[in-house]
């Protein structure tokens, strides 16, 4: 039996742990080959406890089975979340418990964000490249470290009141500032 360094615990709702596990559970056993890690299923406290073995120094792995965890947890789809294994990818979230008082304006928020039909949150995800969950009282978002900050920032305008049309005006610039900044990585990597 393997020694343990490190561990954690990630909080799960009740009706999320199926989603952790996965069918026979292969999205666990997923998870922990993505990232070295060994996760157990604590249903009595409703969450999973991560393990760093000892012959896996890297604690970047312990880091990344959480944010994988957490993103299911906030309601992303496994495919979706596993995205978070890659290097460059992080998953930010906004706890709206932090930021709005009452569950009216909880729910107007939420509406702005997601926009009719979906359009607002649709624009957001095609134009920043990332992925985004609108739960109950957060919102998750995952992408690389760039196009998540460009989300972050757009949502925060829109819970600040700020007019669609200056946030689809903000993602434009920030999409053609991504697409600059992408274009003079490949150059570099190239040359």
């Amino acid at each position: 039996m393997h020694g343990y360094m490190r561990r954690v615990f990630v909080k799960i709702p009740p009706e999320r742990l199926g989603v952790v596990i996965g069918e026979g559970g292969s999205v666990k056993r997923e998870i922990e080959r993505l990232t070295g890690t060994k996760i157990t299923i604590d249903t009595t406290n409703s969450g999973a406890i991560i393990e760093q073995p000892e012959d896996n120094p890297n604690p970047m792995g312990l880091l990344k089975a959480q944010d994988i965890v957490r993103a299911i947890a906030l309601g992303f789809s496994p495919e979706k979340a596993l995205r978070l294994a890659e290097e460059n990818q992080v998953l930010v979230v906004i706890d709206l418990k932090d930021i709005v008082s009452s569950p009216n304006h909880l729910e107007r928020i939420k509406g702005r964000i997601i926009g009719e039909k979906g359009k607002t949150r649709r624009i957001i995800e095609e134009t920043t490249g990332c992925y985004i969950n609108i739960g109950e009282t957060e919102i998750g978002i995952i992408g690389s470290y760039e196009e998540a900050e460009a989300a972050r920032q757009a949502i925060s305008m829109l819970i600040e009141g700020k007019p669609h049309s200056a946030v689809y005006k903000f993602l434009e610039k920030e999409a053609r500032r991504l697409k600059k900044s992408e274009m003079t990585g490949l150059w570099e990597k190239y040359t």
